[in-house]
This record gives C-alpha cells, sequence and structure tokens, in this order.
C-alpha cells in the first residue's frame, strides 16, 4: 500500500489516501518507489509578483523515485514554483524540504537543474562545454563527462560543435549538464518545449531511461500527452491554485469505459443490462458504451456473458477517461 497526498477539492488542505499500486503505470513498481518517503515536500507555499499571485497555499509531496509531472497552462505558477524550490526564489509564505530536510546549498548538489535555455559556447564541442559546466559548477568531474554523454546518447558526436546540434541534441545535452555529478534528483522546466515530434520522442525516452535508473525526476510541462505518457505522478496548478495531485492513474483516471458493439444492437443492449457492476449503459451509433467503476470492468467476463446468451461481438474495448478530458474538467 502506498502513501499518497492529494489535494482536497471541497476543502483545500493536503490529504493522505492510501491506495493500492495498479499495473497501469508506466514504469514498473520497484521496491523503492513504494516507499512512503518523499523526495521533496512544500506546505502552504505562496508567491506574489506585486498584485499577481503567483501561488496560492500550494502543498503537496513528490515520492521518492516517482516522475512527477508540474501541469498546468502557461501563467499556471509552474516555473515559479520550480524557482522557489530551487532557492532561485523565495516564497512570501510557506515552507519545503527536500528529503525531509530545509534546502541546504549540500542538498542542491544532490539536486540536476534545467530551468531555462541552455547556454552553452556554440563553436565548442560537447565535451568541452560540459567541462567548462563542471568548471563553474563544480558539479562532477571531468572524467564522468563521457559517461554522461554515452546516457545521453551523444558520446558519438561528444567532438561536434554545439551548433552542429539539432534542437533535441541541444536539449539532450542541457540534460546532460544537469547529470553531472550523478545526482539523485533531475528538475527540468518545459524540457520538450520548442522541440519538433523527433526532438520530443528523443527527450522522453531519456526521461524514461533516467526514471529506470531510480532518479527522481521532476518535470513542468503544458503538455497533457506528455505527462500522460512520461509520468506516474502529476500536480495540476491552475492561476497559482493546487487542483489535485496524486498518481496519474489516480489523478486524471476516475471510471473504465467499455465500447461494445454486435450486429444486432438491440439484443446486445438487453444482453448488457443483465450484467452488474456498471454505472451506465448507452448507445451511440451502434456502439453502447459501458462505464463501470475504475479497475472494475471484466472484458472476459462480457464477451462471454454475451456469447452465453447468443450474442456474438464484433467490437470489444476498454479505454479510460484520457488526460485531455479530466484535465480540462479540472482547469474549466
Amino acid at each position: 500500500m502506498v502513501e499518497t497526498h492529494f489535494q482536497n477539492l471541497s476543502f483545500g488542505q493536503p490529504q493522505i489516501l492510501f491506495v493500492y499500486p495498479t499495473k497501469r503505470f508506466i514504469f514498473p513498481a520497484s521496491p523503492k518507489r513504494l516507499t512512503l518517503s518523499s523526495i521533496l515536500t512544500l506546505t502552504g507555499i505562496s508567491r506574489s509578483y506585486g498584485r499577481i499571485l503567483a501561488l496560492n497555499n500550494v502543498s503537496f509531496a513528490v515520492p521518492e523515485g516517482s516522475v512527477f509531472g508540474i501541469l498546468g497552462p502557461n501563467g499556471s505558477g509552474k516555473t515559479t514554483l520550480l524557482s522557489v524550490v530551487l532557492d532561485v526564489l523565495k516564497p512570501d509564505k510557506g515552507t519545503y524540504e527536500w528529503m525531509g530536510k530545509p534546502g541546504t546549498s549540500e542538498t542542491r548538489k544532490k539536486i540536476g537543474t534545467l530551468l531555462e535555455t541552455p547556454n552553452f559556447y556554440h563553436y565548442l564541442s560537447a565535451a568541452d562545454n560540459l567541462a567548462i559546466t563542471h568548471a563553474i559548477s563544480g558539479r562532477g568531474s571531468k572524467e564522468e563527462i563521457d559517461t554522461v554523454l554515452g546516457k545521453v546518447g551523444l558520446l558519438e558526436r561528444k567532438r561536434s560543435k554545439f551548433s552542429s546540434y539539432s534542437l533535441g541534441m541541444k536539449q539532450r545535452l542541457a540534460i546532460g549538464a544537469a547529470l553531472l555529478g550523478n545526482p539523485q534528483v533531475l528538475v527540468l522546466d518545459e524540457p520538450t518545449n520548442g522541440l519538433d515530434p523527433v526532438g520530443i520522442a528523443e527527450i522522453r525516452e531519456l526521461i524514461k531511461d533516467l526514471a529506470k535508473e531510480g532518479k527522481t525526476i521532476i518535470m513542468a510541462s503544458h503538455l497533457l500527452d506528455e505527462v500522460e505518457k512520461v509520468c506516474t505522478h502529476v500536480a495540476i496548478l491552475k492561476k497559482g491554485n493546487l487542483l489535485t495531485t496524486g498518481p496519474v492513474d489516480e489523478v486524471m483516471v476516475n471510471e473504465d469505459i467499455v465500447e461494445v458493439s454486435s450486429e444486432d444492437t438491440g439484443a446486445l443492449l438487453s444482453t448488457l443490462r443483465m450484467i452488474d457492476g456498471s454505472l451506465s449503459i448507452k448507445e451511440d451509433k451502434g456502439v453502447v458504451h459501458m462505464i463501470f467503476p475504475l479497475g472494475l470492468a471484466d472484458l472476459s467476463a462480457i464477451n462471454r456473458h454475451c456469447f452465453d446468451n447468443g450474442v456474438v461481438l464484433n467490437h470489444l474495448r476498454l479505454k479510460r477517461k484520457s488526460l485531455e478530458t479530466k484535465f480540462f474538467e479540472l482547469t474549466n
């Protein structure tokens, strides 16, 4: 059983739920991910820019080993929140802890960051740029540069000038710079922003590979599809307010939708109404939609029940409410 923090939408206070892990996590569950420890905990963080309230009493926890997405439209407070927890900005109110302790310079050495567009020298190679990054930041060593470039898939191009890189390669090099010193945590602000589909796919696979190594990754994004495909947990912000947070499967999906069809729609409807447990049954252009509570739809049982009652199915599919649908439900 996993301890999960979420925001109660009715009362606005942080709550704790105990939920059972499901098989729908994007990354295979490991003992490390099923611990109760949190890498980052925020409590009542508020931050204003003059009259503009950028963050309003935001509280949530990031589980160790998770890929945690901070999702929201532009202007929702994502970058401000990351800047606060990285000590770039001071909060007006509230506190945060990294690994159970207040943030310190020693703690931040365990955190690799990518907050802005990477500032590399265009006429230097990837290896030389990382050597300069090491010299300025003091993180890592020159000896690990090849290892880092191998992780981000740039080892064979380490002597190529930065100016010759594609946008996706430039972003991978920026993540490589964040990996110097083998940090326990990566904080990435819009890591796929401005990339073409190929570049987005490259960064997505890189984040998945890093997550498999056991790193905790915190990434801000306004792209619904990226959060759904990459993240295990999510927090949704709107105009500085935390709407909800928790495992992607728990936050973004709250029901099973089963699509069913056959040659005889009337007989199919009559047969399906005999099945217990569905919340509703609706027919649309010959396709019947059965709604079940999350995790309770049994396709084998539905198929067997229909066959036993003389109805042969030509379509049977389980789908769940999409991230986009749920996101717009919450933010609108």
